[in-house]
C-alpha cells in the first residue's frame, strides 16, 4: 500500500528521499466546487477548448496612442520586467512572467485575459472576496516575496503600478465575456499518479531536464548586473513558502505543459514530461528551503496547521530536516 501523508495536522510530516505520496480519495476543492460566481466559491477547472479556440487577445500594435495606451505599456513592462520596474517591492529574483508565460498571454499558463473576467472572486487562500487590485498585491506578497524587498511590503492599494498592471490585463481581455471561466484559464490540472510522487525520482528529472537553465543548486541564472535570465526555483531568490507554486500539485500542473521551456507548449497542450515526471520534479524543487511564509505564526507546526493544509512539503521532514525554516528575507 502506498503511504499517504497529505494531512497529518498534528504531527510532523515526513517525506524522505524515497517516500511516495499518494491521494486517498480526496479531490482538490477547486475540482469539487461549482463554477458559480454568484456564490463566490472557488472555481473548478477551466473548460476544455472547443472549435472556437482560445480568446484572441489584441496585438501590441493595437495598443492606443493615448493615456490608456501609455498605462497598458507601463503595465506590460512591469509584468515582464518586474524587478527593473517595481524592484522596490520585489524581495527575490522573480518576474511576474515567470509563472505566466508568453508575456501573460499563453493559455494554460495562467493567462491574464482569463483571470480578468472572474474577479472580484472568492479565494480560499485568504477566505474572502478579492478584487484584482488585491489579487496582484498578493502576487507581490508571496511570489515576489515583498516582505524581503526594499519597501518591505507590496504596492499600496490603488497605486499607479497596480493601475498600470490592471490596464494591461483589461486591454488583453477585450472581447472576453465577464463572469465566465474561459478555456485556458489557470494551469491545466493533472491527476496525482497512482505511484504518488517521489523527491528522489524528481531529483533525477531535475538533473536531466531542468538544471541546464535553473542551475544545479536551483539558484537560476542572472547577468552580472543582476538581471534575470532564468528564475531561481529555491533559495533566497525563489518564491516564498506562501506562494501558490510551493504546492506540489500547482507546480506539477505548471510544469506539465510549460516546461522545459521550448519543449513543452501550453497553447497546444503539448507536454515534454509525463504526469509522473511532472509531479516528481515538482516535489523535488519544492523540497528545498525558500523565504518564509509571510503568514508565519511563530512555529512551523502552527503555520502548517493554519495555512498549509494542502499538497505541499512545508513542515515535512526531507533529507533529515523539517522544511519551513525559511532562508531569511
Amino acid at each position: 500500500m502506498i503511504e499517504s501523508i497529505r494531512k497529518m495536522r498534528n504531527h510532523t510530516r515526513r517525506a524522505g528521499a524515497g517516500l511516495l505520496l499518494a491521494a486517498v480519495g480526496l479531490a482538490p476543492a477547486a475540482v469539487l466546487a461549482q463554477d458559480d460566481l454568484k456564490a463566490q466559491k472557488e472555481l473548478k477547472q477551466a473548460p476544455d477548448v472547443g472549435e472556437e479556440g482560445y480568446h484572441q487577445y489584441p496585438s501590441v500594435d493595437d495598443i492606443p496612442d493615448d493615456e490608456f495606451g501609455a498605462a497598458v505599456r507601463r503595465g506590460m513592462k512591469a509584468f515582464n520586467q518586474t524587478q527593473q520596474v517595481a524592484g522596490e517591492y520585489v524581495g527575490n529574483g522573480q518576474n511576474c512572467s515567470n509563472c505566466h508565460l508568453g508575456k501573460g498571454m499563453a493559455p494554460n499558463s495562467a493567462p491574464l485575459w482569463a483571470a480578468w473576467g472572474v474577479y472580484p472572486k472568492y479565494r480560499g487562500k485568504n477566505d474572502h472576496v478579492n478584487t484584482m487590485d488585491e489579487r496582484i498585491r498578493g502576487c507581490f506578497t508571496y511570489s515576489m516575496n515583498a516582505k524581503g524587498s526594499e519597501k518591505g511590503h507590496p504596492p499600496k492599494p490603488d497605486s499607479q503600478i497596480l493601475k498600470d498592471m490592471q490596464a494591461y490585463m483589461f486591454w488583453a481581455a477585450q472581447g472576453a465575456p465577464v463572469g465566465k471561466s474561459l478555456p485556458g484559464r489557470g494551469y491545466k490540472e493533472i491527476p496525482m499518479p497512482d505511484k504518488g510522487y517521489s523527491v528522489a525520482r524528481g531529483e533525477k528529472v531535475y538533473e536531466e531536464q531542468c538544471a541546464i537553465c535553473h542551475s544545479d543548486d536551483g539558484s537560476g541564472k542572472f547577468t552580472a548586473d543582476g538581471k534575470q535570465i532564468f528564475p531561481a526555483l529555491w533559495g533566497k531568490k525563489a518564491y516564498n513558502w506562501g506562494a501558490g507554486m510551493h504546492r506540489v500539485n500547482t507546480a506539477a500542473a505548471f510544469i506539465k505543459y510549460n516546461m522545459p521551456l521550448g519543449k513543452a507548449n501550453p497553447v497546444e497542450k503539448h507536454a515534454a514530461l509525463s504526469d509522473q515526471e511532472a509531479w516528481d520534479v515538482a516535489a523535488f524543487l519544492n523540497s528545498h528551503e525558500r523565504p518564509q511564509d509571510p503568514r508565519f505564526e511563530g512555529s512551523k507546526k502552527t503555520t502548517a496547521d493554519k495555512w498549509h493544509q494542502h499538497e505541499c512539503l512545508y513542515n515535512t521532514e526531507v533529507r533529515g530536516e523539517v522544511l519551513g525554516e525559511g532562508t531569511g528575507n
